[in-house]
């Protein structure tokens, strides 16, 4: 996440987070635990960010076709269950990455990833 640019990570519910498994790069994240996710998105949006979930629902956006705003965080579900529908309520936008064959989803990192790298290629000039 760090050589994409990520800044801050937050992580919710009984996430531990091994800070002795991340490589080079991991001093310059800012890492949070909080208990719920949806007062941490209610934060990030009086901040000014803009809210873009990645889960694949029958109004998600391609990835391919979206363009992120500068401000913006990715919200990213739990890996089986995904994003519930109270957080799917507060999002601006809900994007998903194309999968041509099984299974039907990336896992949760690979997902993260593709998303982080494709913020990246949009904004490589910011």
């Amino acid at each position: 996440a760090s050589c994409c640019g990520v800044r801050r990570m937050v992580v919710c519910g009984h996430a531990k987070i091994d800070r002795k498994i991340a490589r080079d790069g991991a001093d310059e994240i800012t890492i949070e635990v909080r208990r719920t996710l949806p007062p941490v998105l209610k934060q990030f949006r009086e901040e000014g960010y803009r809210l873009v979930g990645l889960e694949q629902t029958t109004n998600s956006q391609c990835l391919y076709d979206y363009r992120y705003e500068s401000r913006s965080v990715l919200v990213i579900g739990h890996e089986r269950q995904g994003l519930t529908e109270d957080v799917l309520q507060l999002l601006d936008d809900v994007i998903e990455i194309p999968v041509y064959g099984l299974p039907h989803a990336h896992n949760a990192a690979t997902a993260a990833a593709i998303a982080l790298y494709e913020y990246c290629r949009q904004h490589r000039d910011s």
